[in-house]
């Protein structure tokens, strides 16, 4: 089974994912996950960085440089090369990557739930509102995993993002939000683990002490990657720093398909590449 499930918790650094997510870092202390730390691509923004995961490439290259950039990518990301495979894909998620992969701009009366497989995103549950609760979200993700059975699910939260920017990253707000994500991973998880899925887990950029990101800070670059899959071996491979950039590429030999030509596969310490 070549299934993977893609969760970018959007907003959250490095340290709080280490403090907070007790769940998740369970399943790495008991030999059951990988642990690593990204260097997120600049800049350390929302849309551009949507952008980078799911294509592989640098924003000089692939012209989405600020999040005021409303176009469809002109880069063919994981949603269609896994489509062209005749995989199913599907995800549940901020507007901005449908904007990025099926229609731009975004048409709010239209596109809040889409299904159409002549898509990239074949099955689509979107939202616009950056407090929608991420328990909302990712019960909008299990129902398009158990209806439509999709090879590439990709989920995208943004309850951490919002709140450190109300409060800082230095505030408990931050820090309890990071928590209740934890909690609700608690309980999908071993659902999809008993599946055989692979599982990724990471988040586009950090947040620094003002409640910002954008720049160069480690607050706002290092972000978690927690991969939960037989070909990953358990353990922490956190001494050196994982590209942005071979994410997409990694994804892609989960799925069982060709890189496209302008994705740098980087090897990444423990991965079965």
């Amino acid at each position: 089974m070549s299934k993977v499930i893609f969760v970018v918790l959007d907003g959250l650094r490095y340290d709080t994912a280490i403090a907070q997510l007790g769940y998740v870092y369970h399943l790495v202390e008991k030999s059951k996950a990988a642990l690593y730390k990204v260097k997120s691509e600049l800049p350390s923004l929302s849309r551009p960085l949507y952008e980078v995961l799911l294509t592989g490439t640098p924003s000089w290259q692939n012209g989405i440089t600020s999040n005021q950039i409303v176009r469809l990518s002109h880069n063919q990301s994981l949603f269609h090369l896994a489509r062209e495979k005749g995989l199913t894909t599907a995800a549940a998620a901020y507007h901005w990557v449908s904007e990025l992969y099926n229609r731009a701009p975004f048409q709010y009366l239209e596109d809040r739930e889409q299904h159409d497989l002549s898509k990239p995103i074949q099955h689509g549950k979107f939202y616009f509102e950056d407090c929608y609760p991420d328990s909302h979200l990712f019960l909008d993700a299990e129902y398009l995993r158990r209806t439509y059975d999709p090879d590439f699910l990709y989920i995208h939260s943004m309850n951490i993002d919002d709140t450190g920017h109300k409060f800082t990253s230095d505030s408990a707000e931050y820090r309890g939000r990071t928590l209740m994500a934890d909690n609700i991973l608690a309980l999908l998880l071993p659902i999809w683990m008993a599946g055989d899925y692979h599982i990724i887990i990471t988040a586009d950029h950090g947040m620094n002490e003002d409640g910002h990101h954008g720049g160069t800070g480690n607050a706002e670059r290092d972000v978690p990657l927690i991969a939960i899959s037989p070909a990953f071996e358990p353990g922490i491979y956190t001494d050196d720093y994982v590209p942005q950039l071979a994410l997409a590429p990694m994804v892609c030999k989960l799925l069982g398909v060709d890189p496209t030509p302008v994705m740098t596969p980087i090897p990444i310490k423990g991965f079965d590449q």
